[in-house]
C-alpha cells in the first residue's frame, strides 16, 4: 500500500510522531554542512514550513543537487520531534525525489527583499510567496464564509449573467460584448453600427452589477444574494480600482433601510471573525509584515456596534471640524473617503453607517424618501478604507420609479422587464453591494487592491 501525502499543515500539527510520513512541496531554502542538509518546503497548505533533515551519510551531493529554492520535490522519512528551535517536528528524510527543476539562476523569486510591483509583473509565480499564500487562503476563507453566511440564514444563491444588456449604475463605463468585424461593422442608414445583426441582436456589455436581475429573484425567493464577477471600463489607475472584480449583492423582499442596516453590520462583523478564527497564522504575519495596525482595526470593526446617522447629519459634524479637508464639504456634495475617515477614525472612533443621501448622486432606483430631497441610501464606512458597503431600499412605486429613470435620463423601455416588478405584486425590498476585493484588502491590511486578486486586471494590463 502506498504512502498517502500530507500536507504541511498537517504534519505540524500532528501529535502523532515517530512514524514515516510523505510530504510535497516547492523547497523555500537549503542549507547545511558536509554532514548534513536542512531542506524547508512548504506547499501552499500554511504560511508555515516544514523541516527535512538529510544526512549525507545517506544522501549523495549528487542526488541532491536539484533540490534548490523553488525546486518541487517530495519527501519521505520519520516525523520526529525537532531538535532545533522554531518549529515543534521535522522530517528525518529517507527519500528525496525531484519532481520538478527549477534553474536557480533564472528563478525570479531567489530574492528575499522582491517588492510588491515587481510580483505583480511575475503574477504567475507571486502566490508560492509568503506574502500572496497569505493573502489567497484569507481570500478563500472569506469566499467561503460569505457563502456560509447567507446560507446558514435561509438565503439563496443566484447566479446573474455575465453579459448583460443594462447598465445597473447608469455611468457607462462598461466594456462591449459583439461578434461584429471591427475593421468593418454593418451600419444603419444614419451611419451607426448595426447591433441588430450582432450575435445578441442589441448592443450588451459586461455587466457592473448584478443587482437588477438580483431584484427580481428576490421578488419570488426572498432572500437572495450574488457573488460574481463585474467589470468596470473606468481608465483608472489608483490603488483602490480594478477593471475586473467580484461582488456580493443581496436582495431581500420585505426588508425596509433600518433591515438592510443589520444585514449589513451582521454580515460584515460575521466575515471579519470568520477571518480571524480561521486564518489567525496568515493575518498575524501580514500583521507583522507590512499593517503592524491590522490586528487592532479588525478588533474595531468587531468590538463595536456601528454608529449610524443620516447624511446631514454628517454634513453638520464634518462642516464644523477643526480639521482642514482637502475637499470642501456642504450639503449635495458626495463625501470623499477624507470625510468618511474622518467620522469613523476620528469623531465617532467607530465604523459608520450613513443614510439618507442627497437624490442627486444616487442611482434611479433608490427609494426617495417623505421630504423629496433625499433617498433611503446607506454607506457603509470602515477605517482605512472608507466606503466598503454601498445600499439602499429600493423604490418599489411604480411611477416614482418611472418619474426618477425620466429624471436620470434611464430608458424605460430597455428595462421594461425590470418595471415589470414593479406593476405585478410590487413590495418593500432592499439590498446592498459589497466589493470582494475591497474587503480582502481590509482584512490583510494591503494597500494595493492589485494585490489581493489572483490576477489583476486593470489599463494596460491583462497579462496573464
Amino acid at each position: 500500500m502506498s504512502l498517502k501525502r500530507s500536507t504541511v499543515q498537517q504534519l505540524l500539527s500532528s501529535q502523532e510522531l515517530d512514524r514515516e510520513v510523505l510530504v510535497k512541496g516547492w523547497v523555500r531554502s537549503r542549507r547545511g554542512n558536509k554532514y548534513v542538509q536542512f531542506i524547508i518546503v512548504n506547499d501552499g497548505s500554511t504560511i508555515h514550513t516544514i523541516q527535512a533533515v538529510a544526512n549525507l551519510e545517506q544522501f549523495s551531493e549528487e542526488s541532491l543537487k536539484d533540490v534548490g529554492n523553488g525546486a518541487c520535490v517530495a519527501i519521505r522519512g520519520q516525523l520526529v520531534a525537532s531538535q532545533g528551535k522554531g518549529q515543534a517536528v521535522e522530517i528525518q528524510a529517507t527519500e528525496v525525489t525531484v519532481l520538478g527543476k527549477a534553474d536557480a539562476e533564472a528563478y525570479p523569486l531567489q530574492k528575499k527583499a522582491t517588492s510588491l510591483e515587481h510580483l505583480r509583473e511575475i503574477a504567475h509565480l507571486r502566490p508560492r510567496t509568503n506574502t500572496f499564500g497569505a493573502v489567497l487562503r484569507v481570500r478563500h476563507a472569506l469566499a467561503f464564509g460569505i457563502h456560509k453566511f447567507f446560507n446558514d440564514r435561509g438565503f439563496y444563491y443566484v447566479h446573474t449573467p455575465i453579459i448583460t444588456g443594462s447598465d445597473a449604475e447608469g455611468a457607462g463605463q462598461m466594456f462591449r460584448v459583439t461578434t461584429l468585424p471591427p475593421d468593418n461593422p454593418p451600419r444603419t442608414e444614419d451611419g451607426a453600427i448595426d447591433y441588430s445583426q450582432d450575435f445578441f441582436g442589441k448592443q450588451t456589455n459586461l455587466t457592473v452589477s448584478g443587482q437588477l436581475e438580483g431584484e427580481l429573484a428576490a421578488m419570488a425567493l426572498g432572500s437572495i444574494y450574488t457573488f460574481g464577477p463585474t467589470f468596470r471600463a473606468e481608465n483608472s489607475n489608483t490603488a483602490r480600482h480594478l477593471a475586473e472584480f467580484w461582488m456580493i449583492e443581496p436582495e431581500v423582499a420585505f426588508n425596509e433601510l433600518e433591515e438592510n442596516m443589520d444585514l449589513a453590520e451582521d454580515f460584515l462583523q460575521y466575515l471579519v471573525r470568520y477571518a480571524l478564527e480561521h486564518c489567525p497564522d496568515d493575518l498575524q504575519f501580514l500583521n507583522d509584515q507590512y499593517d503592524k495596525e491590522l490586528l487592532a482595526r479588525l478588533g474595531f470593526v468587531t468590538d463595536n456596534a456601528f454608529q449610524r446617522l443620516t447624511y446631514t447629519e454628517a454634513v453638520e459634524i464634518l462642516k464644523s471640524a477643526k480639521q482642514k479637508f482637502e475637499f470642501p464639504v456642504d450639503w449635495g456634495t458626495d463625501l470623499q473617503s477624507e470625510h468618511e475617515r474622518y467620522l469613523v477614525e476620528k469623531h465617532f472612533k467607530k465604523p459608520v453607517i450613513l443614510t439618507n443621501y442627497p437624490k442627486e448622486i444616487k442611482a434611479f432606483y433608490m427609494k426617495l424618501d417623505e421630504d423629496g430631497r433625499t433617498v433611503r441610501a446607506m454607506d457603509v464606512l470602515f477605517p482605512g478604507i472608507g466606503e466598503i458597503i454601498g445600499g439602499s431600499q429600493r423604490e418599489e412605486d411604480y411611477e416614482k420609479l418611472l418619474g426618477r429613470m425620466a429624471d436620470m435620463h434611464v430608458p424605460a423601455d430597455e428595462l421594461s422587464w425590470y418595471l415589470d416588478t414593479r406593476r405585478f405584486g410590487t413590495a418593500p425590498h432592499a439590498g446592498f453591494g459589497l466589493g470582494f476585493e475591497r474587503l480582502v484588502l481590509f482584512v490583510t491590511g494591503m494597500s494595493n487592491i492589485r494585490d489581493v486578486i489572483p490576477f489583476p486586471r486593470y489599463p494596460k494590463n491583462a497579462e496573464f
